[in-house]
């Protein structure tokens, strides 16, 4: 269980998939802990901890965490959380 309020997303400086997730949550009004592991080995560390990997995105959230992801496969691992869901306000019908 995270002790964090606001969502993490761990980001590469660069990576185009990570600019995509970046470009949707913010569309959907999505206050973000934005994190490039690329700058803080802190940050890689801990998104290996709970990832198990070194991709990006990964995004976690409460009990919620979807690794290496594009937005239509964040999207379809979120409707396994629609109590996260509705937490983060992203829209049903946003496929």
């Amino acid at each position: 269980m995270s002790k964090y309020t606001r969502p993490i997303l761990y980001i590469k400086s660069g990576c185009p998939w990570c600019r995509e997730a970046l470009s949707f949550f913010n569309a959907q009004g999505v206050d973000l802990d934005v994190r490039d592991v690329n700058d803080n080995a802190k940050d890689m560390d801990a998104m290996v901890s709970v990832s198990g990997q070194t991709k990006t995105p990964t995004f976690v959230y409460e009990d919620c965490m979807v690794a290496d992801f594009d937005v239509n496969e964040f999207l379809a691992e979120l409707s396994e959380f629609p109590e996260i869901r509705h937490k983060l306000g992203i829209s049903e019908n946003e496929n």
